[in-house]
C-alpha cells in the first residue's frame, strides 16, 4: 500500500513574505503613474480571494481566507509589462486571475502581493481561414470565443463543462481536459497548444512569441512560468452536436454501452455514464425525465449522423432512449453542464459533505469499479466520462466521495493505486501533486528563464524549491 500521504496538512514550505506596507507603497505609487485602476479594498479583495477549492475538504482550510494584498486590472499586453516591471522592481509575488472557474486553488495566492486580473484581456485576435487555427487573449470567455468561432465556421476541440464562465488563459494554464477529451485527448498533448505571446516577471520584461515547443511548459503550469497576454490553438469543424441520454436499469449493461459507443466510428464529441444514484441528484434539462426512475444514465453529444445508427442501437445495447435535442436549442440546464466537474458541483449544491477524486481506469474498467464498492460502498458514487488517452480510447474515473475525513480519503487513494488506477488528485496545491506526481525540469526551466526571482504564483510549483 502506498505509505507517503498524499494530502497536504499545511501550506508549502519556503513561501515569501508578504509585501511591507513600503513596498504595497511603492508599487501601488507605480501602476497609478502608469493610469492602471487598483483593487485595494477589503471587498474587492475577498471577491478576487476564491475558486472552486472548496470542492475539497482538505483545501478548504488551507486556502480560506487568503487573499493578495493589492490587485490591479488590464486590458493590453503593454499594461502587463508595466504591472510585471513593477512587481519586479518591488519584489511583490504575483498571481494572475482569470474566471477562477478551477477547482485546486490555482489563483489563491498563498503569500499576499498582487493579483493581476486578465479579463479586460478579451479579444478573438485573428482565425485562419484556411487552418482554422486562432489566436486569442487569455481573458476571453470560452463560450463567447466559441461564438466567434462558429461565424468562420469552426469550434474549439476541447471545452470545460464551466465552458460559459470560464476563460481561455485559466483553462489552459490550470485544465487539463473536459468536453472534446474523448476525440481530441488532453489540453497538453501536442497539437493543441500551438504558440503563446506571454511576459515575462523581470526587472526589463521582455513580451515573447513562443512556438509550440517552447510554449509546452507553460501548458497547465497554473501561472507559475510566465503571464499569457495571447494564445495561438488549433480549431475543429464546426459541428451542430445533439444532446442524448440513454437510460439502462443494469449498471453492467451501462458500462458494456459505453465501452461499445466510445470505440465505435460515430462522432461523438462527449460521453458521460452516471450511476443512478447521482443521475438522481441532478438537474435535467426541460422535457427530460428527472433522474428519480432510477436508471442509470449515458450522456453523449454525438454529430447529426450518428442519429440514424443510435436510434437503431440503443435497444441492441440494452438501453432506452430517455431524451434528445439539438445543443443550444433545449431550454433549462444544457446537457454538458452534467458532466465533467459540473457534477460534483450539483451534488454538493445539494449536499456538502460530498467531494471527488479524478482517476484514469485500468483496462478492462470493471473490476477496479467492483473493488472500489465492495471496500466503499455508498460512499462512492461512479461518474465516468469517456476520454482518449495516448492514442487509447480510456475512462476518467470522477467518483463523487463521501467526506469520512483525511485518513479515510487516502485509503481510498491507496486503493486505487494498488488496483492500477493513475490519481490525479484535486486535494493538493502544487502542479506536480495534482498531475503524475513528478517534477517537470522544462517548467522548472522555464520559470528560471521567465521568473528569475520566483516571484510568480509562489508555492505552486514544487520543482521550483
Amino acid at each position: 500500500m502506498q505509505s507517503t500521504p498524499d494530502l497536504p496538512g499545511s501550506l508549502p514550505q519556503g513561501l515569501p513574505d508578504p509585501a511591507s506596507a513600503a513596498q504595497l507603497e511603492a508599487l501601488a505609487a507605480d501602476l497609478r503613474a502608469a493610469g492602471l485602476p487598483l483593487l485595494r479594498s477589503a471587498g474587492e479583495l475577498e471577491s478576487l480571494a476564491a475558486d472552486g477549492f472548496v470542492y475539497s475538504p482538505v483545501l478548504q482550510p488551507l486556502l480560506c481566507g487568503l487573499r493578495a494584498q493589492i490587485g490591479v486590472r488590464v486590458q493590453a499586453p503593454e499594461e502587463v509589462l508595466q504591472v510585471a516591471a513593477a512587481c519586479s522592481r518591488h519584489g511583490v509575488s504575483l498571481t494572475v486571475r482569470g474566471a477562477a472557474t478551477g477547482n485546486y486553488g490555482q489563483c489563491i495566492p498563498l503569500a499576499g502581493g498582487l493579483l493581476l486580473e486578465t479579463s479586460g484581456l478579451n479579444r478573438l485576435r485573428q482565425v485562419d481561414a484556411s487552418s482554422g487555427v486562432f489566436t486569442a487573449e487569455p481573458g476571453i470567455v470560452l463560450a463567447e470565443l466559441d461564438r466567434q468561432l462558429l461565424a468562420h465556421g469552426r469550434e474549439q476541440r476541447l471545452l470545460p463543462s464551466t465552458v460559459r464562465t470560464a476563460c481561455l488563459g485559466g483553462y489552459v494554464a490550470g485544465g487539463s481536459g473536459g468536453i472534446g477529451s474523448l476525440r481530441w485527448g488532453f489540453l497538453r498533448d501536442p497539437g493543441h497548444l500551438l504558440g503563446v505571446e506571454m511576459v515575462t516577471l523581470e526587472a526589463q520584461p521582455r513580451l515573447l512569441q513562443l512556438d509550440a515547443s517552447a510554449a509546452r511548459p507553460l501548458n497547465h503550469a497554473y501561472g507559475t512560468n510566465g503571464i499569457f497576454t495571447a494564445l495561438t490553438m488549433a480549431s475543429a469543424p464546426a459541428v451542430a452536436w445533439r444532446q442524448w441520454v440513454l437510460d439502462f436499469e443494469d449498471w453492467s449493461a451501462a458500462l458494456a454501452a459505453a465501452q461499445q459507443l466510445s470505440g465505435s466510428a460515430l462522432e461523438l464529441k462527449a460521453l458521460c455514464v452516471l450511476e443512478a444514484a447521482v443521475a438522481a441528484r441532478l438537474p435535467w434539462p426541460q422535457g427530460c425525465p428527472d433522474g428519480s426512475g432510477g436508471a442509470h444514465r449515458l450522456l453523449l453529444l454525438a454529430a447529426p449522423d450518428a442519429t440514424a445508427v443510435l436510434e437503431s442501437w440503443i435497444k441492441e445495447l440494452g438501453g432506452r432512449l430517455s431524451w434528445s435535442a439539438p445543443q443550444g436549442q433545449s431550454r433549462g440546464v444544457p446537457l454538458r453542464e452534467l458532466t465533467w466537474n459540473h457534477t460534483t458541483l450539483h451534488v454538493r449544491s445539494q449536499d456538502s459533505g460530498w467531494t471527488y477524486l479524478q482517476l484514469l481506469l485500468p483496462q478492462p474498467e470493471a473490476p477496479a469499479l467492483e473493488a472500489l464498492r465492495e471496500r466503499w460502498g455508498e460512499d462512492l458514487l461512479w461518474h465516468l466520462e469517456a476520454v482518449r488517452s495516448q492514442g487509447r480510447q480510456r475512462f476518467a474515473c470522477l467518483p463523487l466521495v463521501r467526506w469520512r475525513g483525511a485518513q479515510a480519503l487516502q485509503e481510498l487513494i491507496d486503493q486505487a493505486r494498488d488496483l492500477g488506477c493513475l490519481l490525479f488528485n484535486p486535494h493538493v496545491i502544487s502542479v506536480e501533486d495534482g498531475g503524475l506526481g513528478v517534477v517537470d525540469a522544462d517548467q522548472v526551466d522555464a520559470k528560471r528563464a521567465y521568473d528569475p526571482a520566483g516571484l510568480m504564483n509562489p508555492g505552486k510549483l514544487r520543482g521550483w524549491t
